[in-house]
């Protein structure tokens, strides 16, 4: 119960944070044709720049796609974005993607990451659970240049595979671990 309170806490601050910074309204869309036009344009700069997200993609069930997180913090920050759920190329629902921290931290960057889901287990999660902690359930790798290095479509056993693209800004690290991905109507 303590637990939750204080993550509760850190989540109200880290959004007050967000919203203080005026970042909040920069990482919603406008319309839901901005945010298929968005994300598609954020896959394929991805595809460009990534050619392992370009390969896993011929493999994926779904893609979660969020062209733009922007995150905030002193102390206590916040990230927040939006972004789609494709499936066979097409947008099938609309989710958000928000993260609460506490630590170390100042600065304020944005950056955009998607999700590869891999099997039927990993997109009937998210559509069943109308929303996901990344940590929890599924199993996601967040592909890195080292991980890229050892990584092929014939390599491939995890439920999801995250890449992180176009940071800028100036925080240290960025992690989805703990970030909350919660269906939206739009």
């Amino acid at each position: 119960m303590a637990t939750t309170r204080r993550s509760l806490m850190a989540f109200l601050v880290a959004f007050a944070a967000l919203v203080s910074f005026g970042t909040l309204e920069s990482a919603k869309a406008a319309t839901a044709e901005d945010l298929n036009t968005e994300a598609q344009h954020a896959l394929d700069k991805l595809y460009k720049t990534n050619s392992v997200a370009k390969d896993i993609s011929g493999q994926a069930k779904a893609i979660l796609v969020f062209p733009s997180i922007v995150k905030a913090g002193l102390v206590f920050g916040g990230a927040y974005g939006e972004g789609v759920l494709m499936e066979g190329g097409n947008v099938n629902r609309y989710y958000n993607s928000v993260t609460g921290s506490w630590g170390l931290q100042a600065g304020a960057q944005s950056y955009g990451y998607a999700v590869f889901l891999m099997n039927d287990k990993a997109v009937d999660y998210l559509k069943e659970t109308h929303g996901w902690e990344v940590g929890v359930g599924p199993t996601v790798v967040v592909v890195d240049e080292g991980v890229a290095k050892n990584l092929s479509t014939s390599t491939l056993k995890e439920d999801a595979y995250a890449f992180i693209f176009d940071q800028s800004g100036l925080m240290a690290g960025i992690s989805i671990e703990g970030t909350k991905i919660t269906e939206i109507n739009r």
